[in-house]
């Protein structure tokens, strides 16, 4: 495989972001990975690599790159980490979004028609603002907080209310045991998506918090997680 770090040009400023892609020519699927509130760290660049072993291009770009580069965050210091993450807005994410699907179509090893998004945490909030503004084939949303409401101090968005937008096909996974996002706000999202007739699925693994696809944080629950990857793999499968 092989693996760089790209310089990728926004309204903001330069924005960095980290690809990984199968060895080998010919032009493949890819998938745009959406960080956490970390940045882009040791675990988005193994979720990268990890992609990048199933055949697709991956590419991670630095959400934070308004505020610094190269960030990578504890998991337990959020003192650390708001001032990153409490300025990110949905504007602002579509840019960077956008920036990273560009340069995945211009990027000669990937099909151009075969491009899907994958985030957590705020990466999933993320893919579902991908979902409703981008032409992208298909997007997985792991534990995406904020969807349907907002929350305290930070300048994001919810989503439910755009849900029509959504024009291809979605899977939303989540967490039985994950305390910031409660079962009820997961049917209702449910819920919404299958009153407007859109192509979706939504996974609770009962034993999973939240983060617990992230084998660096304590959260980390492989049982899930393994579940996880395996429904996910299946998904793009079908969709891309």
């Amino acid at each position: 495989m092989t693996q760089q770090t790209l310089t990728l040009q926004t309204a903001d400023g330069p924005m960095h972001a980290y690809r990984v892609a199968p060895d080998g020519a010919g032009r493949l699927p890819a998938m745009l990975v959406i960080q956490e509130a970390f940045g882009v760290n040791h675990h988005i660049r193994n979720v990268c690599h990890r992609i990048a072993e199933h055949g697709y291009v991956a590419l991670a770009p630095e959400l934070f790159h308004r505020t610094g580069h190269g960030l990578d965050l504890g998991y337990t210091d959020m003192a650390q980490v708001m001032p990153h993450f409490s300025t990110l807005t949905n504007a602002g994410i579509r840019m960077d979004i956008d920036a990273g699907l560009a340069a995945l179509r211009a990027d000669t090893r990937v099909d151009p028609a075969r491009i899907g998004v994958i985030g957590f945490c705020v990466g999933g909030f993320s893919t579902v603002l991908a979902a409703e503004h981008t032409d992208a084939k298909t997007f997985v949303a792991f534990y995406g907080g904020g969807i349907l409401r907002a929350r305290p101090n930070i300048a994001l968005t919810p989503l439910i209310e755009d849900a029509g937008l959504i024009r291809q096909p979605i899977l939303l996974i989540f967490g039985g045991q994950d305390q910031s996002i409660p079962p009820e706000d997961v049917k209702a999202i449910d819920e919404r998506l299958t009153a407007l007739g859109k192509a979706h699925r939504v996974v609770t693994l009962p034993d999973g918090g939240h983060g617990f696809a992230c084998d660096d944080r304590a959260a980390y629950h492989q049982p899930s997680s393994d579940e996880a990857w395996k429904v996910t793999y299946d998904w793009l499968s079908r969709h891309l």
